[in-house]
């Protein structure tokens, strides 16, 4: 685990951190079966910066800011960008990471860009509930989007051929392309770029300020180099030879 200072009491109750475990290595189950990676060590620092036990609630993507908004969890650490839709419902921290969107193409499928995907006879799959989603629906009016609730099924998709491209973070196309190289392609140059952040319920000023609080010492004291090393080291690798900018 990643460790940062403490501060004031310790609290009783547990802190409620809400994310869908099926996005290695930042939100995924280990070989026991408990929560693991990325967002799971922050969660735990954010935990002793806050004096509070963490307990990691594991809840489907699409249904993370509902749980937050009737209070079933206290905040959410799920690689979620920080979108003006989302803003209208929840409160975000500042940006933790910044990425965007890009692109896994079947190879052979000439996908030069996005523009190459808003085509009648294209197919274009997208994970339900996602920002790729939101994309999809008000940019490709022209395509077929298919929309899956796993990431997997849409990576199948494409393998399989029967959807053209899959559309992503940077991190997740480049893993799915670097499993995969004999039958997609990834185009890593985002097309939208984005930025993730902590969820919280509206109105919660207070944890939200102290949650900027942690993230800005996390960051000073090298916590989030920690996590490189620990889960994408082989990734920044393979992202500072390619010449794009890693994500923290």
């Amino acid at each position: 685990m990643i460790a940062i200072s403490g501060c004031g009491n310790r609290e009783e109750r547990p802190l409620l951190v809400g994310m869908e475990l099926a996005y290695p290595p930042f939100e995924m189950s280990d070989e026991s079966g408990r929560p693991a990676g990325v967002s799971v060590d922050l969660a735990h620092a954010l935990g002793r910066h806050l004096q509070q036990d963490v307990r990691i609630e594991n809840i489907p993507f699409d249904g993370l800011i509902p749980a937050l908004k009737t209070g079933r969890i206290d905040l959410i650490i799920s690689s979620m960008t920080a979108t003006e839709e989302r803003a209208l419902s929840v409160d975000f921290s500042d940006p933790y990471l910044r990425t965007g969107l890009a692109i896994l193409a079947g190879k052979g499928r000439n996908v030069a860009g996005i523009e190459a995907l808003n085509r009648p006879e294209r197919t274009v799959a997208v994970k339900i509930g996602t920002t790729s989603h939101t994309y999809a629906t008000e940019h490709l009016t022209q395509a077929n989007v298919l929309v899956l609730n796993k990431e997997s099924a849409c990576v199948l998709e494409v393998i399989q051929g029967k959807a053209d491209a899959f559309l992503y973070d940077q991190l997740s196309t480049y893993r799915n392309w670097n499993r995969h190289r004999n039958e997609t392609e990834a185009l890593l140059v985002p097309f939208q770029e984005e930025a993730w952040a902590v969820a919280i319920r509206k109105g919660n000023d207070s944890l939200r300020l102290t949650v900027n609080d942690f993230l800005a010492a996390f960051r000073k004291e090298g916590g989030f180099d920690r996590l490189t090393e620990a889960h994408l080291a082989e990734m920044k690798q393979a992202f500072d030879e390619l010449g794009y900018p890693f994500v923290f």
